[in-house]
């Protein structure tokens, strides 16, 4: 027999989710109108590239979202995003790490 969930529990999974996927990058209508707002820097790259699965899952159903901001400033940006992404995934640090011998 399976425990059933505590409501709070539910409830606070329900808001975590609503809170990431509330955050998901989409298309920037502004980008092509003079006096548009300054383009996605290194932070929001940084934030893009930890919502990465989110977006994506989000972006299967919607199309008017995606997971990549195309009006960034170039390199700060696309860094702000690998490193979010790696932060994600955990960098690839596990594979670097020596194995112990039994």
């Amino acid at each position: 027999m399976r425990p059933t969930p505590r409501p709070y529990a539910v409830v606070l999974a329900s808001l975590l989710a609503l809170l990431l996927v509330s955050c998901a990058p989409g298309a920037n209508p502004l980008a092509h109108t003079a006096g548009a707002s300054p383009p996605a820097g290194f932070l929001l790259g940084l934030w893009h590239g930890l919502i990465v699965w989110v977006t994506f899952f989000v972006s299967l159903f919607d199309g008017s979202v995606s997971v990549y901001e195309v009006h960034n400033n170039g390199w700060s940006y696309n860094l702000g995003f690998v490193i979010g992404a790696a932060c994600l995934h955990g960098g690839g640090g596990a594979a670097a790490r020596r194995r112990r011998r039994r």
